[in-house]
């Protein structure tokens, strides 16, 4: 591994530990409490179609992401991750995923941001639209996954 790659790929992985615990550390109030309802069939549907309109365009109407995802593009930005079971969304916990998609990384990390083309949903999307856009996004996710999820929650909560 070249210097270079080595370099990348050591910011890389710093950015995404500075994530998570920003993530965590800033949640907005608005996140404590919350909770996906990935079987709730009219949540979804709803979810269906606000991810549709406001997040496939970026992130793929099959949940597949951007190509090269995990590194900056030639703009600097990183590419929009996917949010299927290859994805890394599954990884973070419901108050997590909901501060970051109503607040952006920069709502939720500030000046430590990796650079990125994610919005801030706030203003865009009601909570309950976003809550449901969540719930869709997990609903697509094999068992395992959800399972996997439903604990990473747990322990989130302390449960």
């Amino acid at each position: 591994m070249s210097g270079r790659s080595w370099a990348i790929r050591t910011a890389s992985v710093a950015a995404v530990g500075a994530l998570c615990l920003a993530a965590v550390v800033m949640r907005s109030a608005a996140a404590e409490g919350v909770a996906l309802d990935p079987d709730d069939a009219e949540l979804v549907a709803t979810g269906a179609r606000l991810y549709a309109a406001e997040c496939a365009t970026c992130h793929g109407a099959s949940l597949e992401g951007q190509p090269e995802w995990r590194s900056p593009g030639p703009d600097g930005l990183r590419p929009a991750p996917p949010h299927d079971e290859t994805g890394h969304t599954w990884h973070h916990d419901d108050a997590t995923l909901f501060a970051l998609t109503k607040l952006g990384l920069a709502g939720v990390m500030g000046r430590e941001a990796p650079a990125s083309a994610m919005p801030a949903f706030d203003g865009v999307l009601t909570d309950d639209e976003i809550l449901a856009v969540l719930s869709y996004i997990k609903s697509t996710w094999p068992e395992e996954v959800r399972q996997t999820h439903d604990a990473i929650n747990a322990q989130a909560s302390g449960r």
